[in-house]
């Protein structure tokens, strides 16, 4: 059994942060909490899937344990293959926990969404003294209607299943302001409760560096994006945009670099070759390290094509942050949270109007001293407030939160 409350110091806190959706430490803002925790003194073990080349079934890295069970068949539609999806990886966070538990023991589960069903292996594990911290990563229902473009049982389900996360939930962290609302208001948690962890870059992994002539491929302005092709990343509204710039614009000197991978990617490669511009856009696939940051170091502007929508509108983008760390002016829709991230270092389109977007493209190309000038003020942004350092004081708040 675990010891009383009152006895934990962080050196007997035991941690197993529980992930569905990306292998650790690819996700990379499960890797942040799992090493600040460790560097804080805590144990710390993860559930998550193999895949994208971390495949061993159980490694140490950085004091933090990793038990990987092999990843189910990616669901792209349809309820029986989510069904599939969530059921098989649910079996294996149940049989790796109860592995863990006999081995090195956890005091609270960590549980990353989506699916919002962690709260399953929770209750199992409540009468053993363990609490539950729920890490709202997705809004799960605003994510189904943005998939699928309707509500009905489904959409009920997920309502549902958040309800019951927030009712297991001892303490949760939100994302940005947006979701703790959402923690507050409709899952009806205490405001004490509830901490915002934004996802921020770790600003010494992100150098600035020259840029890579080979990447540039002589043309006068490089795009860069970087994140998952996948249906709501808007990559469609990003080639429709290069397309007005190159072919009605008469703008040819635009380049764009593609980092990610998603269920989407061949489509959007067919509709970049069908509109004959496979000379103005790089599939680079993922990249790690170095390899990203050589790429977007050569890049002058980040892009976020992320429609508007219930769901985006409220989402913290990575890679927003990401642009902004490494000095790059910004173009996005007008969404809320990505006005709270970028401030005056982005430009704004209107939503979901990919002649817009292109539009500020334009401008930024046609004001080179403004556009730089942009980029400074992000990166001071990210320094000032919004890295992954000021971040770390919010985790552990939360985590003295639900040892108390």
């Amino acid at each position: 059994m675990p010891s009383s409350p009152a006895s934990f110091e962080p050196k007997s806190r035991r941690v197993l942060i529980v992930v569905e959706n990306l292998p650790v430490p690819l996700d990379r803002r499960v890797w942040l909490e799992a090493t600040a925790l460790t560097a804080a003194g805590y144990k710390v073990s993860v559930i998550c899937p193999t895949g994208r080349g971390w495949d061993a079934e159980f490694e140490v890295i950085d004091d933090v344990h990793i038990y990987r069970y092999p990843a189910p068949p990616e669901a792209h539609s349809g309820a029986k293959a989510y069904a599939v999806e969530y059921t098989l990886a649910l079996w294996h966070m149940f049989r790796l926990a109860r592995k863990i538990w006999k081995e090195r023991g956890f005091d609270v589960i960590h549980g990353c969404n989506p699916p919002d069903l962690v709260w399953l292996l929770a209750l199992a594990y409540r009468p053993r003294g363990v609490r539950y911290l729920f890490d709202h990563h997705d809004v799960c229902p605003e994510l189904f209607v943005a998939k699928f473009g309707k509500k009905g049982l489904l959409y009920n389900v997920m309502l549902l299943w958040e309800r019951l996360t927030f009712a297991c939930a001892k303490t949760s962290i939100a994302t940005n302001e947006s979701f703790r609302q959402i923690a507050i208001r409709r899952g009806k948690m205490k405001a004490k409760d509830v901490f915002v962890v934004r996802s921020a870059p770790k600003v010494e992994k992100f150098e600035i560096r020259p840029a890579d002539p080979a990447l540039r491929q002589g043309f006068g302005t490089v795009l860069g994006y970087v994140g998952v092709i996948g249906q709501q990343e808007g990559m469609d509204l990003l080639v429709e945009a290069v397309d007005h710039l190159v072919n009605r614009a008469q703008r040819p000197d635009v380049h764009a670099i593609i980092v990610g991978f998603g269920p989407e990617l061949d489509t959007i490669k067919t509709d970049v070759q069908q509109r004959r511009l496979t000379e103005h856009f790089t599939f680079t696939g993922a990249l790690y390290g170095d390899d990203l940051l050589r790429a977007l170091n050569s890049c002058d502007i980040g892009v976020a094509p992320d429609p508007k929508n219930a769901m985006n509108d409220i989402s913290t983008m990575n890679k927003v942050m990401e642009y902004m760390t490494l000095e790059k002016p910004v173009v996005q829709f007008d969404l809320t949270e990505g006005r709270v991230s970028a401030g005056t270092a982005s430009r704004y389109a209107k939503a979901n109007d990919a002649a817009d977007f292109a539009a500020q493209i334009a401008w930024l190309m046609d004001h080179p001293d403004q556009a730089r000038e942009m980029g400074r003020r992000g990166r001071e942004r990210v320094f000032e407030a919004l890295s992954w350092d000021h971040s770390v004081p919010q985790l552990l708040a939360a985590y003295d939160r639900v040892f108390s």
